[in-house]
This record gives structure tokens, C-alpha cells and sequence, in this order.
């Protein structure tokens, strides 16, 4: 039995050799991106502690313009330690990030955003009783010309056509963006969360699992969601522990054990079972 409920697979401890100047077959080199596209978005070397306990020792990635690059690992590999330096939520105590090819600090999660960074945590942080409009501009909340905006007097009518834009642009079949987000399904609050981060994430989207207990048909709504996301020319960040939709959507995978990056694979070039050795240590890389 495998570490995935319903899916059984096998492996077997092997060694991946790691070969100087050269590719590993199946694997995109983690610093090395094609000369065509230099990488939007690299975290090089990302260390994080938490006291005595080391979230994140090596934390090595590279985001492609217009990718869906997917980051997997067991429990505490550091998945989400690494997300949450790039999105701002913590500070790195070593390493670098960049952003086209320039040194960048992000101190905070609006400085994130100010670079179009937006982030999609797996519990959405959505106000669950409020419409999916107000939910699209909160804490960005247009407000009237004059007077009656200085009084606070919100700009709703701009504030719904926008929300009702961006859900036509996405694709997103909901009844109306007047609809309280308590009332709405589980894939419809998932598709408000992520319009959400669209409407102002002007180059990247990280989406923290993405499909975590919605049913199958919610599911395959969310990723066909990232799919036109990324068809609208934004770069997607996935952290998910199912590995299948990893597989359906994702153009490269970066493996992710014990803090450290493990290595960086062409979704199309690699399987099921040589990512689950990755994760669990059964394959050796470059050992």
C-alpha cells in the first residue's frame, strides 16, 4: 500500500545518477531554464527555522513564464514554508528570490501583491456572508466619486460588473455575484477565491491545495479553472498532494523531502511512481 489512499503502486530503491553539464533524462535542471524564456519567479537556496526545527534547509525553484509549475512532498518537506516566503507571510533567513532576473525582498503579503504575486490559501479566506462581489474587492473596495465616497459609500454597481467580468472571463458558471458565498458549492467558493486572486494577480497565482475536499466533479471544475488560468498567460504555482491532477494539469514538477529540493522533472517526462520515490526517499538523486 502506498501513502495515497485508493492508489497502490510500487517502487524500488535505485539511485539516480546526477551527471555535470548535462540534463538527467526526464528532469529539467532545478537553475538552468531554456535560453528562450529566462524563469519569471526563483527562490535559490531558501532557508527557514522555527527555533531548533528546520522548516527549510535548500529550497531551490524556478517558475517559467505561463507555466503551471506543481510542488509536492510528504508532510513537512516544506512546501508551504516555501509559498509562504515567496508570497511574503515569512522571512527567509537565507537565500534569495528574484523575479526577472532581479533581487527582490517581500516583507509582507501587500508587497507581494504590488508585484503580482496572489496567493489562494487551501481554507480560501473567503467571508462566508458576504456576495461573491464584495468577496472579489475585499479589502479593495471601490468607493462613489466625491462626497459620497469620502462618506464611505461603496461603488457596488462598478463592483459587480467587475466580478461579473472576471467570472465570464474565467468561465465560472455561477447563478449571480450577488449570491451570499455560504450558499455556494464547494467548487463555486474555490472558483470566488480564485477569481479573486486573477483580478489582481497580474502574473502569478499560487494555489495551496487547490481541489482538498471538494467531490470529483468539483474537482475537475477547479482544474479546468487553472487550466484557462493559465491560458489567460499567468504562471500557476500548485502545491497538492494529489498527485493524478498534478499530472492532468502541470507542466513541471518540483520534488520537495525533508526541507531540501530534491529535483525539478518535465511533467511529460517523468511517472507516478519515480515522483512518489522522490518523495519518499526510495529514489536517490544525484547520490
Amino acid at each position: 500500500m502506498g501513502i495515497f489512499p485508493g492508489l497502490t503502486y510500487s517502487v524500488r530503491c535505485v539511485t539516480i545518477p546526477r551527471y555535470d553539464n548535462a540534463v538527467i533524462p526526464g528532469a529539467a535542471p532545478m537553475t538552468t531554464m531554456s535560453q528562450e524564456a529566462g524563469p519569471l519567479l526563483e527562490a535559490r537556496e531558501i532557508q527557514k527555522h522555527f527555533g531548533r526545527v528546520v522548516a527549510l534547509v535548500q529550497g531551490n525553484f524556478e517558475l517559467a513564464p505561463n507555466e503551471v509549475h506543481a510542488l509536492v512532498g510528504d508532510n513537512g518537506a516544506g512546501k508551504s514554508t516555501l509559498i509562504k516566503v515567496i508570497s511574503g507571510v515569512y522571512h527567509a533567513d537565507g537565500g534569495e528570490l528574484l523575479l526577472d532576473g532581479t533581487p527582490i525582498a517581500i516583507d509582507n503579503p501587500r508587497e507581494a501583491r504590488e508585484l503580482g504575486i496572489e496567493t489562494v490559501y487551501q481554507d480560501l479566506a473567503l467571508a462566508d456572508h458576504l456576495d461573491a462581489a464584495s468577496n472579489l474587492f475585499l479589502g479593495r473596495e471601490e468607493y462613489l466619486p466625491g462626497a459620497l465616497g469620502w462618506l464611505g459609500f461603496l461603488d457596488k454597481k462598478k463592483m459587480r460588473r467587475r466580478a461579473e467580468e472576471e467570472m465570464r472571463h474565467l468561465k465560472i458558471g455561477i447563478k449571480s455575484v450577488d449570491q451570499a458565498v455560504q450558499n455556494l458549492s464547494g467548487g463555486q467558493r474555490q472558483a470566488v477565491a480564485v477569481a479573486r486572486a486573477i483580478a489582481w494577480g497580474t502574473r502569478i497565482v499560487i494555489m495551496d491545495e487547490p481541489t482538498a475536499a471538494l467531490g470529483v466533479r468539483e474537482s475537475s471544475m477547479v482544474l479546468e479553472l487553472i487550466k484557462e488560468v493559465r491560458s489567460q498567460g499567468l504562471s500557476i504555482i500548485m502545491i497538492s498532494h494529489n498527485l493524478p491532477e498534478i499530472f492532468a494539469v502541470s507542466d513541471r514538477i518540483t520534488v520537495l523531502r525533508l526541507g531540501r529540493t530534491i529535483q525539478t522533472l518535465r511533467t511529460q517526462d517523468t511517472t507516478l511512481d519515480a515522483v512518489v520515490g522522490m518523495m519518499t526517499g526510495a529514489v536517490k538523486v544525484g547520490e
